[in-house]
């Protein structure tokens, strides 16, 4: 097949220039000014649209396999292709836990059947699997996920030991989710012993609070300093965190591309909400670190732009709704996100948050960076053909019809957005397109190339 997108206005590395694309066999073969005069099986008009590198989410939870009456692979990689979101890389707390060989080649046999989008999985780090790393083929995952707090599957190291040998043994990127276990029981006895048994959910952020983050975060920065590890902390949501990063990572348009040992990703929720939306969505928003106030928002909105934040993802992690019914100590954390992802954050580039350009460094390019996909993440002849065209000024109400998460709800439902995406090709293959995803399309296994 040779497909050409035509007309549209290409952000890719920095610039934006309108321009032509042909795609070959599921690869891009060539980007050019001028309209190129072959024939073509296909011939995709963009113009009026901007077009992208696929979206890599570095940070989901899919739930397949033990907990699929909430999602499976199918469900929310047909969601992501809705999305704009070709790639992802799916979190070791399922059941069971991907913490053992056995168990990660399980998820890649079920996500090579049913996965519309591309596909990875995180291996899980536990109290006593440390040994089993040198195990792990380096080509295929792009990490070790590791829980220095408590959170949802159980997964928590909280050993000094098993730290220590964690951070000194990892060989690959270490992404890290940091709470402080003890700091949030107790906020948690103060905050029931005040409000009951379910203390309601306006006081999420006070008992998972930014002391919690702030102490776990900064054990984990001194751990990884100490052992030289590869550290990406997960989902940074407090200013005070931001304070260990360093500033003047790669910030697109060429030059050096190299990034700090330590990391951090940070989630659409946070960037999107603030604690004071608990008033209006209730736990609908209730995540894991818990989404504070609206001064923590806006310097992790401003981290976007001086490169303190590397990678925007979203921790997509779909509940049954009645599983959000409840406060603080009931109601399930984590919120569905992937298909609305994209949208959201260009909704931040109309509000001048950051550019476009900027936007697709910290979505595309810098996951692709940060754990050496293979052939992925940029407009670039020869790589895959993971593509998104995005129109502007199209505007469309979130609606519970159109959500293709197999929980059924969204906190996004009847919000109205400016921007829409058009079409999604995953390979070379349209995957998504108005407003449909093709069931036929099925997404390939990501590769990697880690650098110490």
């Amino acid at each position: 097949m040779r497909i050409l997108i035509k007309g549209g206005r290409i952000v890719n590395e920095g610039r934006v220039l309108e321009g032509n694309i042909v795609l070959e066999d599921g690869n891009i073969t060539s980007i050019t000014k001028q309209q190129p005069e072959a024939s073509f099986d296909e011939t995709i008009d963009a113009s009026g649209c901007y077009v992208l590198p696929g979206v890599i989410d570095d940070h989901v939870h899919f739930r397949e396999p033990g907990l699929t009456q909430k999602a499976n692979i199918e469900s929310e990689s047909r969601a992501a292709a809705a999305g704009g979101v070709t790639s992802y890389f799916d979190m070791p707390n399922c059941v069971p836990q991907t913490t053992t060989i056995e168990a990660l080649t399980d998820k890649f046999n079920r996500a090579r059947t049913y996965s519309h989008v591309n596909y990875s999985f995180f291996y899980g780090a536990t109290n006593d699997n440390a040994e089993s790393f040198s195990q792990l083929d380096a080509t295929r995952i792009p990490g070790i996920k590791l829980f220095m707090g408590s959170s949802t599957g159980n997964m928590l190291v909280d050993r000094q030991q098993a730290l220590e040998r964690i951070f000194q043994t990892c060989r690959l990127p270490l992404m890290v989710h940091c709470e402080d276990t003890a700091v949030i029981n107790r906020n948690m006895a103060a905050a029931q012993e005040a409000w009951g048994e379910d203390p309601p959910v306006t006081l999420h952020a006070m008992i998972r609070s930014e002391e919690a983050c702030l102490a776990s975060t900064s054990k984990a920065v001194e751990l990884a300093r100490k052992y030289g590890t590869r550290l990406h902390i997960a989902h940074i949501s407090t200013a005070e965190e931001l304070d260990l990063l360093e500033a003047g990572q790669h910030l697109g348009g060429g030059g050096n591309t190299a990034f700090p040992r330590i990391t951090a990703e940070a989630c659409v929720g946070h960037l999107f909400f603030t604690q004071l939306d608990h008033a209006r969505l209730g736990a609908k928003i209730k995540v894991n670190p818990a989404i504070k106030t609206p001064v923590d928002q806006f310097l992790l909105r401003q981290a976007l732009n001086d490169g303190r934040i590397a990678v925007v993802a979203t921790d997509h992690a779909p509940h049954l709704l009645a599983q959000k019914e409840g406060g603080c100590a009931k109601a399930a954390s984590g919120m569905p996100m992937i298909q609305f992802s994209l949208v959201t954050m260009l909704e931040l580039v109309d509000e001048k948050v950051l550019t476009l350009p900027r936007l697709v460094e910290l979505m595309c390019h810098n996951p692709a960076r940060l754990f050496g996909v293979q052939q992925r993440g940029f407009l670039r002849e020869g790589y895959r053909a993971d593509i998104v065209i995005v129109r502007p000024d199209n505007p469309w109400t979130v609606t519970k019809n159109c959500i293709q998460s197999k929980c059924g709800w969204s906190p996004m439902e009847g919000h109205e957005y400016r921007w829409r995406v058009e079409r999604t090709l995953c390979n070379g293959h349209t995957v998504f397109a108005h407003g449909q995803v093709n069931n036929d399309v099925f997404g390939e296994e990501i590769r990697f190339r880690h650098e110490n």
